[in-house]
């Protein structure tokens, strides 16, 4: 497994791709392999699998893991087309409440590892988009958080202005907010050398 690793503005996170073999039958890919990825400098342990399906105009995030259970992500979209947006959480980083997006599809294999500190958001570009991720942490409700996705302190330009949302991203709260009780400081705390 050949791995390519890509930094992103935002100390932290990482764009992560692989080779895949393609045939007349289809492809084959390797999307996890531990020894490939100590080497890249990638030390997260992945203690669980997440599978999401959702469909066109969906939008799940900002969500995170607070201090008391810190969860990074490695997400991939197996089935049509996500936009993927993460935001910085490191209250004293000089990229604090800054964006990345990028446009993850079952076509380009592209992987995003988000690290704890960092809200992750996606929306659902293609009429059905199926996304798999790797966790760092196991799923805990009582250290769950969510960021609103349209916070103008945060100002990201979304493809739409009518997501479909959950109650709990209807009701999360603003960065204003999250910064008056922080989760995260600068500078990170781990998972990559």
């Amino acid at each position: 497994m050949d791995i390519r690793v890509t930094e992103t503005p935002l100390y932290g996170p990482l764009v992560v791709e692989v080779d895949y073999f393609t045939d007349g039958r289809g492809f084959v890919m390797e999307s996890y392999n531990k020894r490939v990825h100590l080497a890249a400098g990638i030390t997260y342990e992945w203690v669980q699998d997440l599978h999401s399906r959702s469909t066109k105009n969906v939008l799940r995030g900002f969500h995170f893991q607070d201090g008391s259970a810190p969860m990074a992500k490695l997400v991939r979209c197996t089935q049509g087309a996500i936009l993927d947006v993460i935001v910085d959480l490191r209250i004293g980083s000089p990229t604090f409440a800054q964006t990345f997006a990028i446009e993850l599809t079952a076509e380009n294999k592209k992987m995003l590892l988000v690290p704890p500190e960092f809200g992750h958001a996606v929306w659902t570009l293609s009429d059905v988009a199926e996304h798999q991720y790797k966790i760092s942490n196991y799923y805990t409700p009582a250290a769950e958080c969510s960021i609103a996705w349209n916070d103008p302190e945060i100002g990201f330009e979304w493809p739409g202005t009518e997501p479909l949302l959950s109650k709990r991203d209807q009701n999360a709260i603003s960065l204003a907010a999250y910064k008056e009780r922080p989760a995260f400081f600068y500078p990170p705390f781990g998972g990559r050398k």
